[in-house]
């Protein structure tokens, strides 16, 4: 049974929630943006996957600290300040009456085109928002037995072909890696850099333990996660020796331990990469350490 880090337990108030279109509601079925729409044109927008805490938005600042550079790299100008667009997020789970265990996905393109078309100069009035906020739970299935991984043959490209500190709407590549894992038998991908060393995986950042130091990429080639940040930061605070440079298969097939992190997901063991069972526990007493840590990263950040 393939299993995904964004694996949610079903949750059937998500058939009555109302998603936010540029400050209006509307009912799941009824939610729409125009064909001419630059995000589905041609991928041309960037996205926020934030979640709700104890009715708090867990981490906001750094999340709309990456949003709002996205826009600035893209020369995308929403008409809102980070204050307003927190205040749309907060709006939409009080209109849907939500206060904890919530998925977030914000999303903005340039907005409708007058005609499909790649150019700026084509766009008819200001970008477009979209806010949909889920009941969404991690399925503890995955957390606790982990996922497999497949090294996929599509890599992550340089900052000067597309710079993957974008959170953007192009992820066509990170899709071709997942359908080659799936093809190959694993859940999910991990993705190379243009040398060879690894990079991060199709929709989370890697890490490995060998020898009680934990390592990740150089975060050149890959998204900086927020949760990524999290947890480089406490595992520095609790004195956990910590790597950020490059390494290759050869290292992850002799770890120790091996998980990928996400905003949803947290910290998700994984028990096979390329058909190798990954050696000790899972998930390893490192990976719990630094779950624990982490969780309380999360509680801190929402005052509790």
């Amino acid at each position: 049974m393939t299993r995904s880090t964004h694996q949610a337990l079903a949750d059937e108030r998500n058939a009555t929630v109302e998603i936010y279109i540029n400050g209006e509601f509307f009912p799941r079925h009824e939610a729409k943006v125009s064909v001419f729409d630059s995000g589905f044109l041609v991928g041309d927008g960037v996205w926020e996957g934030i979640r709700l805490h104890h009715g708090t938005f867990a981490f906001l600042d750094r999340h709309l600290d990456r949003l709002f550079a996205g826009l600035a790299a893209t020369d995308i100008n929403l008409g809102l300040s980070k204050d307003q667009v927190a205040a749309a997020l907060q709006a939409t789970v009080d209109h849907n009456d939500m206060h904890d265990g919530v998925h977030v996905r914000l999303m903005i393109t340039r907005g409708d085109k007058k005609t499909p078309s790649q150019h700026p100069s084509n766009v008819v009035g200001g970008p477009n928002m979209v806010i949909i906020a889920e009941h969404k739970a991690a399925d503890p299935a995955v957390a606790d037995q982990g996922i497999t991984l497949f090294t996929a043959t599509v890599r992550r490209p340089a900052p000067d072909m597309l710079d993957q500190q974008l959170n953007c709407h192009s992820k066509l590549h990170e899709v071709i890696a997942l359908i080659q894992a799936v093809h190959a038998g694993a859940d999910e991908a991990l993705m190379l850099d243009p040398t060879g060393a690894v990079a991060t995986c199709n929709a989370t950042n890697f890490f490995i333990v060998r020898n009680g130091v934990l390592h990740t990429s150089t975060g050149q080639y890959n998204l900086n996660g927020i949760t990524r940040q999290m947890v480089l930061e406490v595992a520095r605070a609790a004195g956990i020796p910590t790597k950020e440079a490059p390494f290759t298969l050869t290292d992850v097939y002799a770890a120790q331990e091996v998980f990928v992190t996400g905003t949803f997901g947290g910290l998700t063991p994984v028990t096979e990469v390329d058909g190798r069972t990954v050696s000790g526990p899972t998930p390893g007493p490192m990976t719990q350490r630094l779950r624990s840590l982490y969780a309380e990263a999360v509680a801190a950040s929402v005052g509790q």
